[in-house]
C-alpha cells in the first residue's frame, strides 16, 4: 500500500543543518521529498500532531517535529539500522478517524514485520495502537508508562483522561493482560487499582519502580505494545507536559525502561504521548529525553537476542521442590543475558492446553526456594 496518502513530509528545516554522516538522521530513510519503502525496514517512526483527545484545536501540535530536531541530532548507535521516519500522520476529520488511520498504518506496518514508534500527540492515541492488533487472532500484552490511571467513563471527560476504559472494553476482546507502571496513588482512585487487580492486572507505583528497577524489567518483557506518558517523568526533567508532576521517573529512568522494551523480543509497538511543546523550557529539555528514550529503544532492538528455545542448550533449567500445589516450579535463566523465566502449568479449564513459560526475575527464583509461591507465578495463573 502506498502511504504517502497518510502522511506529510517532515519539513526541510528540521534536516537541513544536520551535517555528520555519524548523525542519526545520516544513517535513517526519512519521508524528505519522496516517501522511503518501509518493507524490509525494521522500525518504522511516525509523527502524529493529534491533540483534540486533550482539548485542543486540531493542527495546534507540533510534539513530533520538536523531537525530531534532537533526535536527529544524535549519533547513529550500535546495529546496522534500517529505520525509516514515514513523516507525520494526518488527522482525520474527527477523533475517532484518527484512531482508524493510526490502527491501519501500524496493522501494515506489523504484517511487514515493521515496529512503529508513535511520536503523539495525546494519550489516548494508543487506542489507535492497540487497535491495530485486533485482525492477528492473538493475545496481546499491553504495558502503560503512566502517572495517571486513564479510566474515567463519564460523559463529557476528555478522551486522553478515558483511553484506557476504551481499550479494557474494546470488542473483540484480544487483551490478555495490562501493566501499568510509575502511577501515583495521590493522583489515583484506589477504586481503579481494585479494578486492575480483580483483572489480575498489575500496577506498580513509581516509588517501588526507583528502589527495584530492574524488578520491573520482567513486567516489560512480557509486553507486546508499550504506551508511554510524558507525565511518568518527573516535571524538572520533562516539563513539557500539560499533566506534569513534581514527582516521578528520572529521564535517566525513562531510557532504562526504553532500553528494556528494545531488548524485548515480543514488543512490537511503542507509543510515547503527552509532550506538549508549549510547555517546555527554552532548551526542550522534554524533547531531549524522548529523542535519548527512542535513541535508547532502538540500541536495545539492536541487542535482541531471540530468545525463545527453552529446550536449548542455551538455559539452564532449575526445578523447584514446593510445600504446596503446584509440587514443583520449573524456572529458566539464560545463559548469555542471565535473565530468567518461569513454567505456568495449564489446567483443563484454561484455554491454553500447555504450559506458558513467563518471564520473571531471580528474586522470583529465591522466593520460590524459601518455599514460597511468587506473586509473579499466582497473578499469572490467575490471567490463564
Amino acid at each position: 500500500m502506498d502511504l504517502t496518502l497518510f502522511f506529510s513530509p517532515i519539513e526541510e528545516s528540521i534536516h537541513s543543518s544536520v551535517q555528520p554522516v555519524s548523525s542519526f538522521f545520516r544513517n535513517i530513510r526519512a519521508y524528505t521529498e519522496k516517501m522511503p519503502d518501509y518493507k524490509g525496514a525494521h522500525i518504522a517512526l511516525i509523527g502524529v500532531n493529534e491533540t483534540r483527545g486533550a482539548g485542543h484545536h486540531p493542527g495546534s501540535a507540533s510534539a513530533p517535529d520538536e523531537v525530531r530536531r534532537k533526535l536527529y541530532q544524535l549519533k547513529k548507535g550500535t546495529g546496522a539500522y534500517r529505520v525509516v521516519d514515514l513523516g507525520n500522520l494526518n488527522p482525520g476529520v474527527d477523533l475517532e478517524e484518527t484512531y482508524v488511520r493510526l490502527s491501519e498504518v501500524c496493522r501494515i506496518l506489523l504484517e511487514n514485520n515493521v515496529l512503529p514508534i508513535i511520536i503523539g500527540g495525546s494519550h489516548d492515541l494508543d487506542y489507535g495502537q492497540y487497535w491495530a492488533y485486533e485482525g492477528f487472532e492473538k493475545l496481546v500484552s499491553l504495558l502503560n508508562v503512566d502517572a495517571f490511571l486513564d479510566l474515567d467513563d463519564k460523559h463529557g471527560v476528555a478522551a486522553d483522561r478515558r483511553h484506557l476504559h476504551k481499550i479494557l472494553l474494546h470488542e473483540p476482546n484480544y487483551l490478555l493482560s495490562y501493566t501499568h507502571l510509575a502511577y501515583q496513588t495521590y493522583l489515583i482512585d484506589p477504586a481503579s487499582i481494585a479494578v486492575l487487580e480483580k483483572l489480575y492486572f498489575e500496577a506498580f507505583r513509581v516509588g517501588e519502580m526507583r528502589t527495584k528497577l530492574a524488578e520491573m524489567e520482567p513486567a516489560i518483557r512480557q509486553a507486546d505494545l508499550l504506551s508511554f506518558d510524558v507525565s511518568a517523568i518527573r516535571s524538572s526533567d520533562a516539563p513539557g507536559c500539560e499533566r506534569a508532576q513534581p514527582f516521578g521517573l528520572h529521564g535517566e529512568d525513562a531510557c532504562q525502561v526504553a532500553w528494556y522494551a528494545g531488548m524485548n523480543e515480543k514488543l512490537s509497538s511503542v507509543g510515547i504521548y503527552g509532550y506538549s511543546p508549549q510547555h517546555d523550557d527554552p532548551h526542550h529539555k522534554t524533547a531531549s529525553i524522548i529523542a535519548t528514550m527512542i535513541w535508547y529503544f532502538i540500541e536495545g532492538y539492536y541487542h535482541r537476542k531471540n530468545e525463545q528455545d527453552f529446550k536449548g542448550n542455551d538455559f539452564t533449567k532449575y526445578t523447584v521442590s514446593m510445600p504446596t500445589d503446584p509440587d514443583t516450579l520449573i524456572f529458566y535463566k539464560s545463559k548469555f543475558t542471565e535473565r530468567w523465566w518461569m513454567e505456568i502449568p495449564g489446567t483443563a479449564k484454561s484455554s491454553y492446553h500447555r504450559n506458558s513459560i513467563v518471564p520473571c526475575s531471580y528474586a522470583d527464583y529465591k522466593t520460590a526456594t524459601a518455599g514460597e509461591l511468587p506473586d509473579r507465578f499466582i497473578t499469572a495463573l490467575g490471567k490463564i
